[in-house]
């Protein structure tokens, strides 16, 4: 589908300025629709873009006002969620001043009560989403919407919070964005931004320029059937239908002319000439290029591989599909990989029967250390999931076609009616080996820490890259996970935009189990030791992970929001000693934030 908005005739205003570079034209020879200046930095922006009113609560029957505590009832540094009578609002205090935004984080609705406030903003204690409190715009990710701002006020020593009561009912505020100027000016096969990929990554990017104004075209292309969606989902809540997970309706890429082609590939792409060559031979030009196009899961390699009812989970047909087979059958699952392990958990109360079958000697045991590892792997058998470890797949059985037997290198044969692989990805740049665009022996894109690639306005974003990472001294590192792709599309975006914006994120993940949930921010890779504290036993724990004398990650379970509390420290630049460690979780623990300030003894 090519998603292609109503032409509309605009009018827009036009400021005089200087002769333009090439790079400012869009591809078929015609100036793009700039032209503002900001800090001397041109802007596209077009006036339909609705305007700020100077009274945002037009609608005086759409408005509340109430007093919601006393000036003395909350000391700086802290939160407090009030209720309006008809919704809740998040009201904060810090530098003498208050402000009140939405209360639940719009990415999985987390009480942002128990977040971390920190230096003139929240981070969700579920997923590390921050909000800016002065503005309620989102800062980190996930999420793609910030939280609605109220209007506080003082009255005779009470405060008193005007809202919206839409605001308060919706708990998210989309950013105001610019739209296209006028496609009938465009050649179809021409854009001035192509976007390869449409994941997180990809929409973040789309979704950043119209933000910052940017109305020219902008076309994305995905090999999917469907726009853009919650991907983690696909393993974490496998009968999600995709309209479910969508992360945006149809509407939204019509009304901000986002266009979208789906089911369609890259083949090529001619860095010199600025064209992609799609598989079926269409061609586009572009302006700037943005390669998003994530990762490709590993097949296996045995006999039999070729047999019906094996599956890589890649599309919500796939995850559907295995939750319809798996339902009082025998499931098989190869790769103790974050996919492997939540498939498993999904399936567990489901199938008759979850087999897990691991070369390792642990699960996770390189990503959580075997001790974590261990106590995740107990929790699993403890709800019937069966371990087969430090073994491999030799074949896959069939009959009449279909999945009967998964046979194993150590001799074992287990029946199943249904297999899903999950031993790892490569990134999916096969299509760039002739391009010029720089490939790392693993087929990694090198970028910098704007996201570009050694090819002038050529960036990539998300799990198909290596980037420095600023937490381990700017390290090349790969980061396959979801709030990261969200960060690296916005920092691509914003350098499309020539702001200089480079990448500083700390990289913050989580996985889900049996309902329970693992927060971890940091980056661990090479860690030499792992200090516990807490019960990994009650699976109530936090796991620090030191390279020598320094913590560069974390790991919780049912710690909220120590995880998020320690992505503050790290985000701030501020170093954590393995020494140190017994202090600061017990720092932690009080809610006591003043490390971040230096103010801790």
């Amino acid at each position: 589908f090519l998603f292609v908005p109503a032409v509309e005739v605009k009018i827009e205003v036009v400021i005089p300025e200087k002769e333009r570079s090439k790079e400012e034209m869009s591809p078929n020879g015609k100036a793009s629709p700039l032209i503002y200046k900001v800090n001397g930095t041109a802007r596209h922006y077009h006036l339909e873009e609705h305007p700020i009113a100077s009274n945002p609560y037009h609608n005086p029957k759409d408005v509340v006002e109430a007093s919601v505590c006393h000036v003395k009832d909350l000391e700086n540094g802290q939160m407090r969620e009030v209720d309006l009578g008809c919704g809740k609002a998040l009201l904060i205090k810090e530098s003498g001043e208050f402000h009140a935004v939405g209360h639940k984080c719009p990415h999985y609705g987390a009480p942002l009560v128990k977040g971390v406030l920190s230096k003139g903003r929240v981070r969700c204690p579920w997923h590390g989403a921050c909000f800016n409190i002065g503005t309620g715009d989102i800062e980190d990710f996930p999420g793609l919407d910030g939280l609605p701002r109220f209007q506080v006020k003082i009255e005779k020593e009470k405060v008193y919070i005007r809202a919206s009561k839409q605001a308060l009912q919706t708990q998210r505020r989309t950013k105001m964005m610019a739209k296209c100027i006028s496609l009938s000016n465009y050649n179809l096969s021409s854009t001035n931004v192509l976007i390869i990929g449409a994941g997180a990554a990809g929409l973040v990017c789309a979704e950043t320029l119209r933000q910052e104004g940017f109305s020219d075209r902008i076309v994305m292309c995905t090999m999917d059937r469907h726009l853009p969606y919650d991907r983690p989902k696909l393993s974490k809540s496998m009968d999600s239908h995709p309209e479910q997970i969508a992360l945006r309706p149809k509407e939204f890429f019509r009304t901000y002319d986002i266009e979208v082609l789906t089911e369609m590939q890259v083949a090529a792409v001619d860095i010199k000439n600025k064209i992609a060559v799609f598989k079926d031979g269409f061609k586009m030009e572009y302006n700037k290029l943005l390669i998003a196009t994530g990762n490709t899961p590993k097949a296996l390699s045995c006999k039999g591989k070729e047999v019906e009812n094996v599956f890589n989970i890649r599309t919500p047909e796939d995850a559907n599909r295995v939750v319809k087979l798996a339902t009082s059958k025998n499931v098989v699952i190869v790769g103790a990989s974050f996919l492997g392990m939540e498939v498993a958990a999904y399936l567990a109360e489901r199938a008759h029967s979850v087999s897990l079958v691991e070369l390792e000697e642990v699960p996770f045991k390189k990503f959580f250390g075997e001790r974590v590892g261990r106590a995740v792997m107990k929790m699993f058998e403890s709800n019937r999931v069966k371990f087969y470890m430090q073994t491999e797949v030799s074949e896959l059985r069939e009959q009449e076609g279909k999945l009967k037997e998964v046979v194993l290198k150590s001799g074992k044969v287990l029946r199943a009616d249904v297999c899903v692989v999950g031993v790892g990805a490569v990134p999916a740049t096969g299509f760039l080996k002739q391009s010029g665009v720089n490939i790392d022996s693993k087929g990694f894109i090198v970028v910098n820490k704007m996201m570009q690639t050694n090819i002038p306005g050529v960036f990539a974003a998300g799990d198909a890259v290596t980037f420095p990472l600023a937490l381990r001294n700017n390290k090349k590192v790969n980061v396959p996970h979801w709030q990261m792709a969200h960060m690296h599309g916005r920092v691509a975006a914003l350098n499309m935009l020539a702001h200089g914006m480079e990448i500083s994120t700390v990289p913050y993940l989580w996985t889900a189990m049996f309902g329970k949930s693992i927060r971890y921010a940091g980056h661990g890779e090479g860690f030499d030791d792992v200090v516990i504290q807490g019960d990994l036993d009650e699976l109530k724990f936090v796991a620090f992970y030191t390279k020598s004398d320094e913590v560069v990650a974390v790991a919780s379970m049912n710690y909220d929001p120590i995880v998020s509390k320690v992505a503050e420290v790290l985000a701030a630049g501020r170093a954590i000693r393995k020494r140190d460690v017994d202090f600061i979780f017990l720092f932690f623990r009080t809610g006591d934030m003043s490390w971040l300030t230096g103010k801790g003894s």
